[in-house]
């Protein structure tokens, strides 16, 4: 497959970097053609490795996953083109964090999500929300945590949803530890649990953690 990948993050560099270990070809996107972050990746990931800006990489890619800041997402996705986005599957990874007086806040929250603003941005991008609950190593290495813990998704393409379901299988997820929440308003509960999340790492002093939910019979 050959996946976009938009953000030149820690969380963007980890995602494209295990793609190309699983074999796929990965273009990492950024506002500029010449971002030296995004080209040094390129060079050291491998010959299906590549950098460009977030239009080229949108256009190359037949999945696109967002993975810049929640605060500027929709001006990537703008940058990125949406005939480029259209009909495609477009995973989003982002949270809408921002640190004011040393404290996490969300914008937007509760009655809105990045996930939906998005779909709403682009109406035919087949938008899933995924990974966002977790830090971006457990994303593509669940066996730092033991135990049967889970991961999320929401959307409203359920096709999309499967083969999302399968791509995170690749990085190690069994499809019964991945939880659909239903369509993309869901996003708006994804969300918000990054506060408690961020509060759980301060508390541990390690991000290696996840959470399994269990359910009665």
């Amino acid at each position: 497959m050959r996946y976009a990948v938009l953000g030149t993050g820690e969380v963007g560099r980890t995602l494209g970097g295990r793609l190309v270990e699983l074999g796929h070809e990965v273009t990492l996107g950024s506002r500029t053609r010449d971002n030296p972050v995004a080209q040094e990746w390129a060079t050291a990931a491998a010959e299906r490795a590549r950098a460009g800006t977030f239009a080229e990489a949108a256009a190359v890619g037949e999945v696109v996953i967002n993975a810049v800041s929640g605060r500027v997402a929709l001006d990537a996705l703008r940058d990125a083109g949406a005939e480029h986005l259209d009909g495609k599957i477009l995973v989003d990874v982002c949270n809408p964090l921002s640190f004011e007086d040393g404290e996490p806040r969300l914008d937007p929250v509760e009655s809105d999500s990045v996930g939906e603003q998005i779909q709403r941005a682009f109406p035919h991008a087949r938008v899933v929300k995924a990974l966002n609950t977790v830090n971006c190593q457990v994303m593509v290495d669940p066996g730092r945590v033991p135990g049967a813990h889970h991961l999320f998704v929401c959307g409203e393409d359920a096709g999309a949803k499967r083969q999302v379901t399968d791509l995170l299988g690749e990085f190690g997820w069994p499809a019964e530890r991945v939880l659909d929440l239903g369509g993309i308003r869901a996003a708006r509960a994804m969300e918000m649990y990054l506060p408690l999340w961020l509060t759980m790492m301060r508390q541990f002093g390690t991000a290696d953690f996840n959470i399994e939910v269990r359910r009665a019979d």
